[in-house]
């Protein structure tokens, strides 16, 4: 997990991160911390993805993390190969299944670097989880345009927010 973890910062953080930091043992940094969030599993679900070949993907969500956003995604991470398969929206419905089973609330939310922008949406649709996603590399979202779009797609923002480091979040 420590290797796909590095492997996803090296290919999507640059610019987030020093140059320095991303070519060096990234994988000596995160292996830690995959440790240290699985040795909590009572506040927290990691689902792995599995293939013949190994590891395909990962999430990771804390429960109830933040009292006002509820559960953290901390992690959500697929090799190259399984790009743009569904892999990444079927372990993001296990992450929220685990939520609804075990969390005290039912919403969730993930932090998203300025520097990486996803254009990700996620519907409740027929009792299952169904993801639109593309990216674009460094394009600049205004965040009033974003809750516009969501709210005229139905969903109600309940806060909307970028700290001083430019990491954004929005709670749906």
């Amino acid at each position: 997990m420590a290797l796909l973890h590095a492997d996803s910062r090296r290919r999507h953080c640059r610019g987030a991160y020093s140059d320095a930091f991303l070519d060096g043992d990234v994988e000596a940094d995160r292996r830690p911390v995959r440790s240290s969030r699985l040795s909590a599993p009572s506040s927290s679900a990691t689902v792995v993805a599995e293939e013949d070949t190994g590891l395909a993907g990962f999430v990771h969500v804390v429960f109830d993390e933040d009292g006002r956003w509820g559960s953290l995604v901390d992690h959500l991470h697929v090799t190259r190969h399984r790009r743009r398969t569904g892999l990444g929206t079927a372990l993001f419905s296990r992450a929220a299944a685990a939520v609804a089973e075990h969390a005290r609330g039912n919403a969730m939310y993930l932090w998203v670097l300025e520097q990486i922008v996803h254009d990700l949406l996620h519907t409740w649709t027929n009792g299952s989880w169904q993801q639109r996603a593309s990216s674009y590399p460094k394009l600049r979202i205004a965040s009033s345009w974003l809750v516009e779009q969501c709210r005229a797609a139905g969903l109600d923002v309940c806060h909307d927010a970028a700290d001083s480091k430019g990491c954004g979040s929005s709670t749906l």
